[in-house]
């Protein structure tokens, strides 16, 4: 299939969908988000974590040793999920790790002004001090890109929609 900058946007009750634009900036800032992948055996893996949306994809880090950078390794499939004020979000793509030191300082820069988290970029990783459960840096550092984003309305000023980029 052809990625699409702009998604097909969909709703997913009566009404108006909302504006990829709109939500994008919502899901970008949301505090919290769950990483939900695959264990080699088929059982899901789920974990809270830290991410920042930068161009067009979410961006997050792990140690290279955790259960969710082996998951992926093997299926790079996954799912993002967020809660907003407006919002509950999933999306559904793909992750790959990135190394390139470009795409790892926007996100370190995005970092640093979201949560105030400020990491050092080299050898292509994240260098700073984390959470007591991230273990010891170097911190592999991931990219989602979306194939499939769902919004979920909380109240009746937005509405549940579909935005597909594939």
């Amino acid at each position: 299939m052809t990625r699409r900058k702009q998604p097909e946007t969909q709703p997913l009750e009566d009404g108006n969908a909302t504006a990829w634009a709109d939500a994008r900036e919502q899901l970008g800032a949301a505090d919290y988000y769950w990483l939900a992948t695959v264990h080699p055996d088929g059982r899901p893996h789920v974990r809270p974590l830290l991410a920042v949306w930068v161009a067009d994809a979410m961006y997050f880090c792990s140690g290279a040793a955790t259960r969710k950078v082996g998951n992926l390794t093997a299926v790079p499939s996954c799912s993002l999920a967020a809660e907003t004020d407006a919002f509950h979000f999933v999306i559904e793509g793909e992750a790959a790790k990135r190394s390139d030191e470009t795409a790892l300082q926007n996100a370190a820069d995005v970092y640093a002004t979201k949560y105030e988290w400020e990491v050092e970029v080299r050898d292509g990783a994240f260098y700073a001090v984390g959470a007591p459960t991230a273990g010891d840096p170097p911190y592999e550092v991931y990219e989602v890109t979306p194939v499939t984003v769902f919004g979920f309305g909380l109240d009746a000023s937005v509405s549940s929609t579909r935005w597909q980029f594939e």
